[in-house]
C-alpha cells in the first residue's frame, strides 16, 4: 500500500508525450543538420506548401512535397540525374521546439533510418 502513491506516480510520468507543433515547420527557411557515421552533412532548404528547394554542396534539388499527415511528408525528387535520385524519401518530425525540429527519414519502403535536426531560420 505504501508504494502506491509512488506507482501511480510512475504510470502517470510514463504515459506523458510532448505534443509536436509540426504545422510550425511545413514552410520556411531552414538549416539541417544530419550525421552518418561521425561525420556532420549540413544544407540549408526552403520549403512551401507543395515543394522544397535544398542546397547542399552548392547543389541545388528541389523536390514535390506530398504531406501524409502534418508530421509526416514524402519527397519526389524533381528531374532526377540518377536511380538513387528516383526514390522517394520519407520524413517524420519526432520532436519539436519553438525554433528546430528532429525527424527521422529514410527511402520509401526500406527500414534504415536516419535522424538529424533541422533549424527554423526565417
Amino acid at each position: 500500500m505504501r508504494y502506491l502513491p509512488l506507482l501511480l506516480l510512475f504510470v502517470l510520468c510514463s504515459c506523458y508525450e510532448k505534443a509536436r507543433d509540426c504545422q510550425s515547420f511545413q514552410t520556411g527557411e531552414f538549416y539541417s543538420e544530419v550525421t552518418i557515421n561521425g561525420e556532420v552533412f549540413k544544407s540549408t532548404f526552403y520549403r512551401d506548401e507543395d515543394i522544397q528547394v535544398e542546397t547542399y554542396n552548392s547543389k541545388i534539388d528541389s523536390s514535390k512535397l506530398r504531406w501524409v499527415n502534418d508530421c509526416e511528408v514524402v519527397f519526389k525528387t524533381i528531374n532526377p540525374k540518377n536511380m538513387a535520385e528516383r526514390k522517394d524519401i520519407h520524413l517524420k518530425i519526432l520532436t519539436t521546439t519553438d525554433s528546430s525540429y528532429t525527424y527521422e527519414y529514410s527511402y520509401v519502403g526500406e527500414t534504415k533510418k536516419q535522424k538529424g535536426t533541422a533549424y527554423k531560420v526565417k
